[in-house]
């Protein structure tokens, strides 16, 4: 019987199969990942300065239609604040494949006076609970605005730059909001 040399044995092939089982699996490339982004639509974004209005429930289903999995609802545009009317909202986005994903709302912090902040305080708690009602988990605020300029046009022409409150500064501004 002739006597395979180590050369010999891995001229003939016969190596193929044992070097094979000695490296190293290949590695898979990583799996892509999905991306973490998801879009979501204000119901501001349907809101019309002219009828018909388009409702919450409205906003809902076209969310649903379009395939984007959230709605930011406007308080402003909700049409009522009722327990009834909360459930039915958040039903409906449930039923519509829909995360209610931010209550945006609207008060202002900016005034000299006390009484009026504290009303705004107390509309912020009153939209915290409306947001709890209906499962959102945040809310958008606006902390307000000096109320120098006539009207949303005259602010536009300002570009968003109101004049101060005559009489007061930004610093106290400031600590109004905060």
């Amino acid at each position: 019987m002739n006597k395979l040399s180590r050369k010999a044995f891995l001229a003939s092939g016969l190596s193929v199969p044992f070097a094979c089982s000695m490296s190293k699996p290949a590695k898979k490339p990583p799996a892509k990942k999905a991306s973490s982004v998801k879009l979501g639509i204000s119901s501001y974004s349907y809101w019309h300065f002219r009828p018909p209005k388009v409702t919450i429930e409205q906003v809902i289903e076209k969310t649903s239609a379009l395939g984007v999995p959230g709605v930011d609802v406007l308080h402003r545009q909700m049409d009522g604040e009722d327990l009834p009317y909360l459930r039915k909202l958040k039903r409906h986005a449930f039923l519509n494949g829909i995360d209610l994903i931010c209550l945006s709302i609207h008060q202002d912090f900016v005034s000299p006076d006390p009484g009026s902040r504290k009303e705004n305080v107390e509309h912020t708690k009153k939209c915290i609970r409306l947001a709890h009602e209906m499962g959102i988990p945040s809310i958008r605020l606006n902390s307000g605005r000096w109320g120098t300029a006539r009207d949303f046009n005259h602010l536009m022409e300002l570009r968003g730059e109101e004049p101060i409150l005559p009489g007061h500064t930004l610093d106290e501004g400031f600590e109004w909001c905060i």
